[in-house]
């Protein structure tokens, strides 16, 4: 018998039933082992969890917790960074739950008052290595009141949790900028429903203050806030009960006529703005840059080879101060000192912080060969004698250079974040408003900004537009393609009744919806912040960066320093020969320019980049193709799974049973019996009940909707059936165990018939009439398309597949065979799953090479076990897919995406190993290049400008391997593969 499905019936009966309703995970066994069902005295206890950045953070922090003995639920909070945990005394207590958190990684503290917490994200302009990123990060952590701070040098953002009683988001800006960096607010913990509004007028106190006064009295409107200065109203409000088009019509009607308002343009302040603004600034400072650095590099390097123009370069100015040192002096010094500006103002900002950035080096890397030339320069002039040498080439090319690759390189980050702009564009700009009448007929219609829309709105879509927000159809047919959210590239049928998705595009029909999901809340949004913290999480591996870059740049200066320090030494102590000395210069001009070379040539930013631009690119391709991925640690974690744990009913199969045999064991009309079985079933939510209600109405196809006879007495007995009494006939419905606990006998011929139905994958439910056994069903819960390709395809890429079932042996193990798994462990109840997921990881641990574990389920009663998986992946999430337990969610619920989704992983990590090789292998290399290991033996060494130029080369090629992964393309495998229809009759 189908024990998953009747045990999910029991689930959706309240069989939780003292659990409060859960905003993110599904809670695990109700009761530890040892631990009676009577027992009520569990504990609850607040702790504070600093370090998490997404729901794969807090997933990880939640299974861990739940593998404790003695937990009775667990709640992780990761937008205010809180667990909150009930738990039995006599079997854990709050220091060993703080330890597991701990183990984790993430610190916890046991908290006793629940203080209120907000998050908000700041967009940091100016970041340049991990160096930047971390600095911000400290000084932010400093403050009193702030709990958690994560910086992503990738998006250049900052998530700030912090408490508003301590510290105010004003407080958090201006601490951003005293570190050196432009800090612009995106969003506070208050702005999940929030609009900004433009009012064009007069303003003045009186009228501003009844405008005040008259939006605060609106029901539903929790704050509002003014700028006067930008004509600005920013109103907070619950969407349930207003909207930004009853602020408007206040406004306006305030002001009698005075006012007009309308959405606020953020002009500026939109991060593609400010990007394409940074980019043209670095462009720009490029090209003045050369319009200097070419004239002193031909000066220095071309001209003094053309006679004519040498002559006229070495002209003597003062002494020995020539025409060509004075022209180069004269143009270097803007670069330096008015291009360059910002290296100067970086590294004094990260140096009062006691901190060293790239432009620490870049600074001390020019002003070493500027102010040598200078001191050159004054020497020569003031000297009849002197004749020295100048790198003024060196500063102002090292400079363009520099220049040059940070303009490359902001350009390659910008396609990075490409998958989010494209989410936010798939919202249309306008949509058409339908007044109704108290009818339902349509009285007019108005063209209204989308971002105007409220709950409860009725919406026209006409074919070819975009659907505006996510509700349900009132009226009309249509087909919608639904591939831009959930990548599903056949076009969905929608008629009266059909939720829509916001965004997606209607093809050939019109369509009345009414919004049910407004702004925030939509499914867009949704994926929208989904995305948006998945990039903003930090991958475990890139600890190992950011590490190194603690000690990157003091290393690298030490070395440099050394590195001159050795070539002078050798110079002056004649180490080596004299014709080693190029005739422009002298020993300590030699020496100089190998220490200017390393200290250039080393570059934290590629290492810094390495990871955080891969995850960006790997978690927005996977958006794209409808999976997921809930930040780094799911990300690093898929690409480990070699065992995946498959639920039966609604992942490898299609989750809709159909009755598709009925054996009578009686003389009986087959109306008749499905009347009484039907309504025994009906008040039952189970899908096999459900099934067998859905055939009955066949019977009755001249009613839309019958209405069944009362059921008196019904009860619904978990994992096994039903019981009720049916004009007056007592009506059993269930598994072969129910039968016997009731003392039904089973007849030879029906036990055939139930071994027969289960041996064709089918599930057999009895049902008996007055205690006489009358009939056996046989329902079918047919396959998903490509089941038994995608385990084939899994075994290939070495990954085991086993399925855990609810259902009996006989009908799991059909299936099984049916798709090629080889182990199957069958009758295991929802809350038993979650166990099986953990014996198998311990038993696994036992094998030399290790498994990791992935659960698939469809995300209802599979939850505790995607929880307690290593990488939980839910299929089927619909539109609730931001409060899925899952690491992964698979939006098109198709099995094949179990594929794409460890396939991306892999091929997202082999390009951080990729990026991590580059980047480590280049300064590796490049370093000791510099410093002048060839050139005893070859001659060769690099001028400073040209390991400059290599420097902005780095970061911009390990930037470009991460933008490769955006030609992600399936398996070849995949698209062989032969999708059966699935035709029930």
């Amino acid at each position: 018998m189908a024990t998953k499905l009747l045990a999910l019936a029991c689930l959706r009966n309240d069989s939780y039933g003292d659990l409060s309703p859960r905003p993110h995970y599904p809670s695990m066994p109700k009761y530890p082992k040892g631990v009676s069902g009577q027992e009520t005295n569990a504990v609850a206890a607040l702790f504070s969890v600093v370090g998490m950045t997404c729901s794969a953070c807090a997933a990880s922090v939640e299974k861990a917790i739940k593998r404790l003995p003695g937990i009775h639920d667990a709640v992780v909070d990761v937008l205010n960074n809180k667990a909150q945990v009930l738990f039995y005394p006599s079997f854990v207590n709050e220091e060993r739950i703080r330890e597991t958190i701990e183990d984790v990684g993430f610190e916890a503290t046991l908290i006793q008052d629940e203080n209120s917490t907000q998050v908000c994200r700041v967009r940091i302009n100016g970041m340049t290595c991990t160096s930047c990123s971390s600095t911000v990060e400290k000084a932010l952590q400093a403050i009193h009141g702030v709990q958690r701070a994560q910086v992503a040098l990738a998006t250049e953002e900052a998530q700030v949790q912090y408490d508003p009683n301590i510290v105010t988001y004003n407080q958090l800006l201006k601490v951003i900028e005293d570190t050196g960096f432009e800090a612009v607010l995106i969003s506070t913990g208050e702005d999940i429903s929030k609009i900004h509004l433009q009012v064009d007028g007069i303003w003045t106190d009186h009228y501003m203050k009844m405008i005040a006064n008259s939006l605060q009295a609106l029901p539903g409107v929790q704050n509002m806030d003014m700028d006067p200065e930008l004509k600005k109203i920013s109103v907070s409000y619950k969407p349930d009960i207003t909207g930004p088009r009853n602020f408007i019509k206040v406004i306006e009607s305030t002001g009698v006529g005075r006012f007009k308002a309308r959405i606020f343009f953020e002009g500026g302040g939109g991060r593609e703005t400010h990007k394409k603004e940074e980019i043209n600034q670095y462009f720009r400072s490029y090209l003045w840059s050369l319009v200097f650095a070419i004239p002193v590099f031909l000066s220095s390097m071309v001209f003094m080879y053309i006679p004519g123009i040498k002559r006229g370069l070495e002209t003597k100015l003062v002494n020995m101060l020539t025409v060509g040192e004075a022209a180069r002096w004269l143009l270097a010094t803007p670069v330096q000192f008015i291009i360059g500006r910002r290296f100067y103002t970086g590294s004094y900002k990260a140096l009062r912080h006691g901190s060293a950035n790239m432009d620490v080096l870049i600074a001390l890397g020019t002003n070493a060969a500027y102010f040598y030339s200078v001191y050159s320069v004054l020497r020569a002039a003031t000297s009849p004698h002197f004749e020295g040498t100048d790198f003024f080439e060196t500063s102002s090319m090292l400079i363009s250079f520099i220049l040059l690759g940070k303009y490359l390189e902001i350009l390659a980050k910008g396609k990075t974040s490409e998958a989010i702009a494209k989410l936010m564009d798939l919202a249309p700009e306008t949509a058409t408003l339908l007044t109704l009448d108290d009818e339902g007929d349509v009285v007019s219609e108005e063209e209204v900004d989308s971002r105007l829309i409220q709950k409860n709105d009725v919406i026209k879509i006409i074919p070819g537009a975009k659907v505006a927000s996510d509700g349900y159809v009132l009226w009309g047919q249509s087909h919608v393609n639904e591939s831009m959210i959930t990548g599903e590239a056949r076009p969905v049928a929608k008629r009266k009744g059909d939720t829509v998705i916001g965004g997606t595009l209607n093809e050939n029909g019109v369509l009345h919806i009414k919004a049910t999901r407004v702004g925030s809340e939509s499914a867009l949004s949704q994926i929208v912040r989904l995305v948006e913290s998945a990039q903003m999480a930090k991958a475990p591996v890139q600890k190992f960066a950011d590490r190194i870059s603690k000690f990157f740049v003091p290393l690298v200066i030490i070395f440099s320093i050394s590195t001159w320090l050795a070539w002078l030494l050798a110079g002056e102590l004649h180490g080596y020969p004299e014709s080693w000395i190029p005739s422009s210069m002298d020993s300590f001009q030699l020496a100089l320019q190998f220490g200017i070379s390393v200290m250039v040539i080393a570059c934290p930013c590629a290492l810094g980049l390495a990871t955080p631009t891969a995850v960006m690119v790997g978690t927005g391709v996977g958006a794209s193709q409808g999976v997921l991925i809930k930040g780094g640690q799911a990300l690093e974690s898929a690409h480990k799974v070699n065992c995946i744990v498959f639920d039966k009913t609604g992942t490898l199969t299609v989750g809709k049973p159909v009755v598709v045999n009925t054996k009578l064991l009686t003389n009986m009309v087959l109306r008749d019996f499905y009347e009484l079985v039907a309504t025994a079933e009906a008040n039952s939510e189970h899908p096999l009940a459900k099934s067998i209600v859905e055939y009955a109405k066949k019977f009755r196809a001249d009613e839309e909707n019958p209405i069944w006879p009362e059921a008196q007495d019904f009860v619904s007995i978990a994992g096994h059936g039903v019981k009720a009494i049916v004009q007056n006939k007592e009506i059993i419905v269930g598994n072969t165990s129910l039968m016997f606990d009731n003392n039904i006998v089973i007849p030879a011929d029906a036990e055939e018939m139930l071994t027969e139905t289960e041996g064709m994958a089918q599930t057999g439910v009895l049902v008996s009439i007055d205690r006489e056994l009358t009939a056996v069903l046989a329902i079918s819960d047919p396959l998903k398309p490509g089941a038994r390709e995608v385990i084939s395809i899994l075994k290939s890429m070495e990954v085991r597949s086993i399925m855990v079932t609810g259902d009996n042996w006989g009908t799991a193990k059909s299936i099984a065979n049916e798709v090629g798994i080889e182990t199957v462990i069958a009758e295991a109840k929802p809350e038993q799953k979650a166990e099986k997921v953990k014996d198998l990881q311990a038993r696994m641990q036992t094998v030399a090479s290790g498994y990791t574990v992935a659960m698939v389920g469809d995300g209802i009663n599979d939850s505790p076990a995607l929880v307690a998986a290593d990488v939980g992946m839910a299929i089927g999430a619909g539109t609730d897919i931001a409060i899925e337990a899952a690491d992964i969610v698979l939006m098109k619920s198709n099995l094949e995406d179990v594929i794409t989704a460890i396939h991306l992983s892999r091929k997202t990590f082999t390009r951080i190993r990729l990026n991590y090789i580059w980047a480590l292998g280049y300064n590796l290399l490049g370093i000791p290049i510099a410093a002048g290991v060839l050139f005893p033996l070859t001659r060769f060494r690099l001028p400073p400008w040209i390991a400059g130029a290599a420097m902005a080369a780095s970061s911009v090629s390990v930037v470009c391997c991460s933008l490769l992964l955006k030609n992600y393309k399936r398996p070849k495998k995949l698209n062989s593969l032969e999708i059966r229809g699935i035709v029930i009759e």
